[in-house]
């Protein structure tokens, strides 16, 4: 059930998603390989780098609203609970600034393959 929905998100992208997908996709990163809307079960990640235990969400308008922020919140916990950490962009960050958010992208990831280095030493 999860996967047929994560196929029908992947199709109905937004168009922030899309051009963030044309950022990420095949490695393009440093290597890293991402996943776009991954089943996390309840959740589904806009994209996700597994083996660096990244999620990247991208916030349209309707997580604005004080409701949204609260669900949001419960959501990286809940993921943080399973050891994935989540990094958020606005849609309008990725349009307005599109290299500070891949440079951001990337530096979580280089910190998160350092320490995970760091624990395996």
């Amino acid at each position: 059930m999860s996967t047929a929905r994560a196929r029908a998100l992947r199709k109905l992208m937004p168009k922030a998603e899309q051009r963030l997908w044309q950022l990420l996709r095949r490695k393009q990163l440093d290597g890293f390989r991402f996943r776009r809307q991954h089943p996390v079960p309840p959740y589904f990640l806009d994209f996700f780098c597994f083996d660096q235990q990244l999620a990247i969400e991208l916030d349209g308008w309707q997580h604005h609203s004080d409701e949204a922020r609260v669900y949001d919140a419960k959501r990286t916990e809940f993921l943080a609970m399973h050891g994935i950490a989540v990094l958020r962009f606005t849609n309008e960050d990725l349009f307005d600034q599109p290299d500070s958010v891949i440079d951001a992208i990337h530096q979580a990831l280089l910190e998160r393959r350092r320490s995970r280095d760091e624990a395996t030493s």
